[in-house]
């Protein structure tokens, strides 16, 4: 198999997966992949799941890796916040949230966590463009509810002011209408009680 070749039909994925690569070329043999590992045009993600190295330098293309390599899930928690400026420091892995259970990959572009919840809860993201395809990201209250649910110990005021979240956008661009109709969603009590402590913190 022509290295080239098989670039040239795939590329545009970005990242592909092997049973894509069987469909397109029906003769194709993993002992390719083995080799083009080995000579850095390509980066295995997981079991099955490669990526292209030349697309990895992309800004945030590990996002789109992140809702590629595990499905359903969409990009939130730390790495949410972290995008929209809402919290200060750089991530470095990437957090997500999936209906299936928790998982974590690392490989070469980057270490991937993604956080188990229920089928019911699994809203709250956006389909954000991403070149030719796009990206399910949690939007900023729903990536807040997400990491409250999921780590309980943000549960006094030093907990959370310890997040450092953007107090500018804690007051006049969070959407409190939707925080609040989300977190009626969740239906959990101790969530509310955290989450009444973020709003005393930031009203």
């Amino acid at each position: 198999m022509n290295y080239l070749e098989f670039r040239n039909r795939l590329i545009e994925l970005g990242a592909f997966s092997a049973h894509q690569a069987n469909a397109v070329f029906p003769s194709f043999s993993p002992n390719n992949l083995t080799r083009w590992q080995r000579q850095g045009l390509i980066v295995k993600l997981r079991q099955g799941f490669y990526v292209f190295q030349e697309a990895v330098s992309q800004p945030n293309f590990a996002f789109f890796l992140s809702n590629f390599i595990y499905k359903p899930s969409y990009v939130s928690l730390h790495t949410a916040l972290a995008f929209y400026g809402i919290i200060p420091e750089a991530v470095i892995q990437v957090t997500a949230v999936s209906s299936l259970k928790t998982a974590d990959f690392k490989n070469g572009v980057a270490q991937f966590s993604y956080k188990s919840i229920k089928p019911d809860l699994f809203f709250g993201y956006e389909q954000k463009p991403f070149g030719a395809r796009s990206i399910s990201i949690a939007t900023p209250e729903k990536a807040i509810l997400d990491l409250l649910y999921l780590y309980p110990f943000y549960n006094t005021e030093s907990e959370i002011e310890n997040l450092r979240l953007d107090e500018d956008f804690m007051r006049n661009e969070l959407d409190t209408g939707k925080l609040t109709s989300y977190l009626k969603r969740f239906n959990n009590k101790k969530l509310a009680q955290r989450v009444g402590i973020l709003r005393r913190l930031y009203d």
